[in-house]
């Protein structure tokens, strides 16, 4: 299944200028707040509370950054590439320069867990992960999230 579900089109930033991983996450949800019509703040706050459990880099230069929202109406996804990696505190100490953003309804449970490991398995797949950074504009990342079946990588 693609993960076209959990990302439009508009929620693709191909070229992020970002100096450290507070700041990537912050615009990652200035950005979620404005195509979600949630709370920067609040989004921010969940994203950063999430950090403190641990990392969400999960290596090779990814990070899935997460979190639940009380007000939100379904899942929500958002991918970033990076102008440059930076460091998020990852699992195998790379830089990351590829960050999707998942937020979910506060009631999600198993769907959020279920769309982070499909995120997961995707961004798990080097084929997926060059291509990724190969692709220059919004639209080419897109097609390569809407392609890519997340169940057979």
């Amino acid at each position: 299944m693609p993960l076209t579900d959990l990302v439009t089109p508009n929620a693709i930033m191909p070229a992020l200028k970002v100096n450290n991983k507070k700041q990537a996450i912050a615009e990652l949800a200035a950005k979620a707040a404005v195509l979600t019509g949630q709370s920067e703040r609040d989004i921010l706050e969940i994203l950063l509370q999430r950090e403190k459990l641990g990392s969400t880099g999960v290596g090779n230069g990814v990070a899935i950054p997460h979190g639940k929202l009380p007000k939100l109406g379904k899942l929500f996804g958002l991918f970033a590439h990076l102008d440059r990696a930076v460091d998020f505190e990852a699992l195998d100490n790379q830089p990351v320069d590829l960050v999707f953003l998942l937020l979910a309804p506060e009631g999600a449970g198993a769907d959020h867990l279920k769309a982070l490991a499909r995120v997961a398995r995707l961004l798990r797949d080097p084929v997926v992960v060059n291509k990724l950074r190969e692709s220059r504009d919004a639209d080419a990342l897109y097609a390569v999230l809407a392609l890519t079946p997340a169940s057979a990588a």
